[in-house]
């Protein structure tokens, strides 16, 4: 990549120090933001196949994904405790340990995610009962089949988030960029054939996603064992790992966990009032939800890769390295958000119609999304870019915490009064979700401006 002068001279200030320097983030932060980008809008050409099979099968999918996302996040988290403690060691130069903490997340996601899986397919009926029996009985049988098939595909979704989070912790962003495009690309190929030409519906769905995730994780397992020469990591040491490297990872990951499910908690909950607006509800959140999240791409690739970058920066004991540099990362989401939405709000319709929406709700979308791009902008990065940063650096049941209380005390508590109690419905909703943004990244700002986020001492 060509940069002129004046560009190497800006990205040398704002995005080198003595710990990295602008081309090694770049390097980081390019193959993050192109799996990011393949994972998002291969997520929004599958809710658009799906959509094809009517609003009723729409809905399914988005209410069951609304509990994937809580599930997946808890060993996910986990997988995120493995890249920061690889990050660390890698940062400190003690390969040793480097290899023996990425084995130690390998081991523990996988067997979590299995645990995860197989609970919740033995208590299906009773969680869909709960969550969202007064949806409409069609939308419910579909639901039922989608979350006893995608709690079947928990622990090879949760190897390819353990091996691409350790390969992620040690600057190796490409390989897991690889390993994530072999596993979403067959989840799409496999969609199309499925659901497009067989005609398949939520089953044809369920399948694919099967197939897609225990592929990725055979292939992930393969590169660890076969073609990786960084870590040395051997099918022995899975079974073999110190109980002192565990605690590190949990110390990170725990707490997160926690948060996660907290969190994600939250939004399930969230999901139930909106159920209770009816299926076009439903498809509102769930379009809205898909093209905010397409939106939002390059800062969510920021996101992860400000882990790396700090992680590395604390291990080699850099903390004005570490402050700069997420101070950057704070600036470059804010511009790389405005960029996005500024190139992509003008195509609104071609992306919409691509779900098929009925006509009477395209108007609420375009709304919703509208003020979620404008206020993504101020919001976004400080509400999610910092947290990310201070966990890497060890803070994680303070950045937990906080995420937890905002959550329940103003998406959840706030969006009810708004969207029901108030009657603004899915609108109210949203704009509970953004007041929260606001209220928990003033919060981590003030943490990152303070000196407590970086006196954890993890290695």
């Amino acid at each position: 990549m060509q940069v002129s002068e004046r560009g190497k001279s800006f990205l040398t200030r704002h995005l080198s120090g003595k710990s990295m320097d602008y081309r090694q983030i770049i390097a980081l932060f390019l193959p993050i933001l192109i799996d990011q980008a393949f994972i998002v809008g291969l997520n929004l050409v599958n809710t658009a196949m799906i959509s094809s099979s009517g609003m009723a099968a729409v809905s399914a999918v988005n209410m069951v994904d609304s509990l994937n996302i809580f599930l997946i996040n808890v060993f996910v988290a986990v997988a995120t405790g493995g890249t920061v403690v690889v990050a660390q060691y890698k940062g400190s130069g003690n390969q040793e340990m480097v290899a023996k903490a990425a084995a130690s997340s390998v081991t523990s996601v996988t067997l979590l995610s299995l645990v995860i899986g197989l609970l919740f397919v033995a208590f299906h009926n009773p969680v869909l009962n709960v969550l969202f029996g007064s949806a409409e009985p069609d939308v419910l049988n579909s639901a039922r089949t989608y979350l006893i098939g995608s709690c079947i595909s928990y622990a090879g979704i949760g190897v390819v988030q353990a091996v691409c989070g350790a390969l992620r912790g040690i600057g190796k962003t490409r390989a897991s960029l690889m390993l994530s495009l072999i596993m979403n690309l067959t989840y799409v190929l496999l969609n199309i054939v499925f659901i497009t030409w067989l005609n398949m519906g939520v089953y044809g769905m369920t399948l694919a996603v099967n197939i897609a995730r225990y592929a990725g994780a055979a292939c992930a397992l393969f590169y660890l064992f076969k073609i990786d020469v960084s870590l040395r990591i051997k099918v022995w040491n899975l079974f073999h790992f110190p109980i002192s490297m565990l605690r590190k990872i949990l110390f990170i990951g725990l707490p997160f966990a926690a948060e996660q499910m907290f969190f994600n908690g939250g939004k399930l909950l969230t999901q139930t009032f909106i159920v209770s607006l009816g299926t076009n509800a439903i498809a509102t959140n769930a379009i809205s939800s898909s093209l905010a999240g397409f939106f939002q791409v390059p800062a969510a690739a920021l996101s992860l890769t400000v882990v790396t970058v700090v992680g590395q920066c604390i291990g080699s004991g850099d903390i004005p390295d570490a402050r700069k540099f997420i101070r950057s990362f704070l600036w470059f989401g804010s511009g790389l958000l405005f960029i996005t939405g500024l190139v992509l709000m003008p195509f609104f319709h071609p992306l919409v119609n691509l779900f098929s929406p009925p006509a009477e709700i395209v108007g609420d979308i375009f709304l919703i999304v509208l003020i979620c791009t404008i206020v993504s902008v101020l919001l976004w990065p400080v509400s999610f870019i910092t947290p990310s940063a201070l966990r890497a650096a060890g803070d994680s049941k303070f950045t937990s915490i906080t995420s937890m209380l905002t959550m329940w005390l103003f998406r959840v508590i706030l969006g009810y009064l708004l969207g029901i109690v108030f009657g603004f419905g899915i609108l109210g909703v949203w704009v509970a979700m953004m007041a929260e943004w606001g209220v928990r990244g003033a919060i981590f700002l003030w943490r990152y401006r303070g000196t407590k986020w970086y006196e954890h001492k993890l290695i």
